[in-house]
């Protein structure tokens, strides 16, 4: 059987990269999934068609998670559709980078906005939901421990992910909702191509000191998200899983 049968999963930021490896897998697992986009409803739209035409459930729904009508009305989406909420994952993102003497309130503003605040505001409004054995995944970033130059505002983003991920596992543990954050390394992604990151000597260093020797596909961190949502998870909360292929 399915290991996530009869689950109902929302995956913020999905219509591409990470996240929508991250939906693929959970719905080849059995959830129906609810593909969260906040531009791209062309990326969305043929993610769900992909997920359904494999004979799994899924939505799309548009939303600005840095937005409190939104996050929430995106949570009503998924009751509305599926009748329940066991799984959410927190996965949409920006980064930019810039020297510390570029840092401006708007470069600071745009990745806090969506990468915490997102964060905090749709996991608020899907704790009303969350029963027993649910799931809360936090996607972070393996910079909090590389600490990679001109990264400070996106690396500030994500050890506040990490730092809030321990505190909600605490807060929200008496419920029995877990909550627990995956850190991936370098992801090939549009991206990392689109930032020029892949085919670049900067790729060729990271490569370097990765022991595995590759950087990360999304799938590396859809099968861990899957694990996470799962019951064999079930005893995991609080947890940062650092998926980097070794690179720290």
């Amino acid at each position: 059987m399915s290991k996530l049968a009869g689950k109902v999963a929302v995956v913020t930021g999905a219509s591409k990269g990470i996240g929508a490896g991250i939906a693929r897998a959970l719905a080849a697992a059995g959830a129906a999934v609810v593909v969260n986009y906040a531009s791209s409803k062309a990326g969305a739209d043929a993610l769900v068609a992909d997920i359904t035409a494999a004979g799994g459930k899924a939505i799309a729904v548009q939303a600005d998670v840095s937005k409190a009508d939104q996050a929430q009305g995106l949570i009503d989406a998924a009751v509305s559709s599926f009748g329940r909420l066991d799984v959410l994952v927190n996965n949409s993102g920006v980064y930019d980078f810039a020297a510390i003497e570029e840092v401006t309130e708007d470069h600071y503003r745009k990745m806090f906005d969506v990468n915490v605040l997102g964060l905090l505001l749709t996991t608020g409004a899907a704790a009303k939901h969350l029963g027993e054995r649910g799931s809360v995944i936090n996607i972070s970033s393996a910079v909090t421990s590389v600490l990679m130059p001109n990264s400070a505002v996106y690396t500030g983003t994500k050890g506040a992910v990490d730092a809030i991920t321990g505190v909600l596992a605490n807060e929200l543990g008496p419920r029995k909702i877990r909550v627990n954050a995956i850190n991936p390394g370098v992801v090939e992604t549009e991206g990392t191509h689109t930032a020029g990151v892949i085919g670049s000597e900067l790729e060729s260093g990271f490569v370097a000191q990765t022991p595995l020797g590759r950087i990360g596909q999304p799938d590396d961190i859809a099968d861990i998200a899957v694990f996470l949502a799962s019951d064999d998870a079930r005893w995991l909360t609080g947890e940062k899983l650092v998926a980097s292929g070794g690179l720290r």
